[in-house]
């Protein structure tokens, strides 16, 4: 009998989620990693604070019924080397990414013997979630920094290699508290065969293989740029305003589910939309 192929699974939150109340997104983040036998690694690796933040994520999860939980602090590359923070990751069966800044995870684990050692494990099983910056790092390609509540430009947003346990994608987070429409779509301009996805704070989609579901008090805003009509993106100079038309729009709040290969929403208990309306988008 052939073996089964493990499900990969991802908790991304828009970060801001709640850690004092019923705690519904890490509630779900302990469940799907094994519940009261769930052993957590916490990687701080994008803040600055790693021992307040992480020490407070170890309150939330133990509160939570989870069985071990464990930051491992990765300040240089070095320390992706660590034999401590590899046998962490090889018991791990839930891995979590602090907030703080993207560029600083990716500076320190990319392409080390850590990050090589993650992903093995996420094609085990393993359940890796991230908020805020450890939302940002899930795709190959992400937005390590730009500009928000502005129109579409190239200049507002600077792209970078992600971590690519969600490839093919760009997400941002803090979305519509930050006004973040225009550094989406600014984003996707610079890679046109990607899906958008901007996460709301108290807000995380849920991937489990090719289907994503949507919990939390806020919304999903996804953009599909791949039926565009036009796009002046080739263009103009950086700082021009871009214009876009033919963009999908969907907006998912808690309950709705998105599958990623048909590029549709799932309604309807179950069944796939056939169609999708056309939100044309221009400069001013």
């Amino acid at each position: 009998m052939a073996e089964s192929k493990s499900s990969r699974q991802l908790v991304i939150i828009g970060g801001a989620e709640d850690k004092e109340g019923d705690c519904q997104i890490l509630r779900e983040f302990v469940r799907r990693s094994g519940g009261t036998k769930a052993r957590i690694v916490i990687m701080t690796a994008a803040t600055e604070l790693p021992r307040e933040v992480g020490e407070n994520y170890i309150r939330v999860f133990e509160r939570l019924g989870a069985e071990e939980v464990r930051i491992v602090d990765t300040e240089t590359r070095e320390d992706a080397s660590s034999s401590t923070a590899l046998e962490a990751v090889k018991k791990a069966t839930g891995i979590f990414f602090t907030g703080g800044d993207q560029a600083r995870i990716t500076s320190v684990i990319k392409d080390t013997e850590l990050d090589a050692a993650i992903h093995k494990r996420f094609s085990e099983g393993v359940v890796i979630g991230g908020t805020s910056a450890g939302a940002a790092v899930m795709p190959d390609v992400m937005i390590v920094e730009g500009d928000s509540e502005t129109n579409p430009r190239i200049e507002i947003v600077h792209m970078g290699p992600g971590l690519a346990f969600l490839p093919g994608v760009v997400i941002d987070q803090h979305f519509s508290q930050r006004g973040r429409l225009g550094r989406l779509l600014s984003a996707l301009a610079q890679q046109p065969a990607v899906l958008g996805f901007g996460i709301d704070e108290n807000t995380a989609m849920l991937v489990t293989d090719n289907q994503i579901e949507v919990i939390g008090e806020g919304s999903i805003t996804v953009v599909d740029e791949s039926e565009l009509i036009y796009s002046n993106v080739e263009e103009i100079l950086k700082d021009e305003s871009l214009a876009i038309c033919g963009a999908i729009l969907h907006i998912l709040p808690h309950g709705y589910k998105f599958d990623l290969k048909t590029r549709k929403p799932i309604l309807n208990g179950g069944v796939r939309t056939t169609t999708s309306a056309a939100v044309p988008s221009a400069s001013a």
